[in-house]
């Protein structure tokens, strides 16, 4: 929505934004927005700009601030100045004076991307993402040999859902084949230490929250399925995973993830 106003937006900026009667001679002059700089530039492109604005935010991984505001808030105070200068505009045309499809298709234009530009935050269905997310990376043939390089998602042994690692085995670590000597305790008592913690990636089966490392209980994202993670760090039940745009936090529910 926020990119169609504006491409209708730009259209009407060349169209007929005024047309005055000349009293006596039975002809009209007309002009566009583009006549008055004031008009042109700085409405009808301060609402294109804002669109941009808007746009580039929502394609970024982490929103970014000017002067302490997102660029989304920016944006959408460019919109809404736009709609209410070319409202008081239309409304106050002056004797003599008819307001042309610029002027009307630009308030339009203007009122369909303020109200979207506000509307974005609050309605779930325009917060889908514009980019698609990195899709998993797909498994090698049979009989061939993974590439190396740290991170490689099938680096380690396939485990399916609902599998947990065997007693006194951290996370990530593969379990140890028939008749293969068994791993020297790392830690008293033969319990594993972080010390023996190897990053891993993995899959979560459902949809679940990935929370802030520093406790805070609001979710910071979410994990979703057929996307790979990177545990980084394991604490007690839990992991610290890293997201495909580089976002670390907590991810609180390990049951029936896939390793890779």
């Amino acid at each position: 929505m926020v990119i169609g106003a504006a491409v209708v937006l730009f259209i009407a900026s060349f169209l007929t934004f005024e047309s005055i009667s000349l009293s006596g001679f039975g002809a009209s002059q007309s002009r566009n927005a583009w006549d008055d700089l004031g008009m042109g530039l700085g409405i009808y492109m301060g609402a294109v700009i804002g669109a941009v604005l808007i746009v580039v935010n929502r394609c970024l991984p982490q929103p970014r601030k000017v002067l302490g505001l997102d660029l989304a808030q920016v944006g959408t105070a460019f919109a809404v100045l736009a709609t209410w200068a070319l409202l008081w505009t239309l409304i106050d045309v002056p004797d003599g004076v008819n307001a042309g499809a610029g002027l009307i298709l630009g308030f339009i234009a203007a009122l369909v991307l303020a109200g979207a530009a506000i509307a974005s935050p609050q309605v779930p269905a325009l917060q889908a993402a514009l980019l698609p997310a990195p899709k998993p990376v797909a498994p090698q043939p049979y009989g061939a040999q993974p590439p190396g390089g740290y991170g490689y998602p099938g680096a380690q042994p396939q485990q399916p859902y609902g599998a947990q690692p065997q007693p006194g085995q951290p996370f990530g670590q593969p379990a140890a084949a028939p008749g293969a000597p068994a791993a020297q305790p790392a830690g008293p008592a033969g319990t594993a230490g972080p010390a023996d913690f190897s990053p891993f990636w993995f899959a979560v089966p459902v949809t679940r929250p990935l929370f802030a490392e520093d406790g805070s209980p609001n979710p910071i994202a979410e994990l979703a399925p057929g996307t790979w993670y990177l545990a980084v760090e394991q604490r007690g039940a839990a992991l610290v995973a890293q997201t495909q745009d580089g976002r670390r936090g907590v991810l609180q529910d390990t049951s029936g993830i896939q390793r890779g």
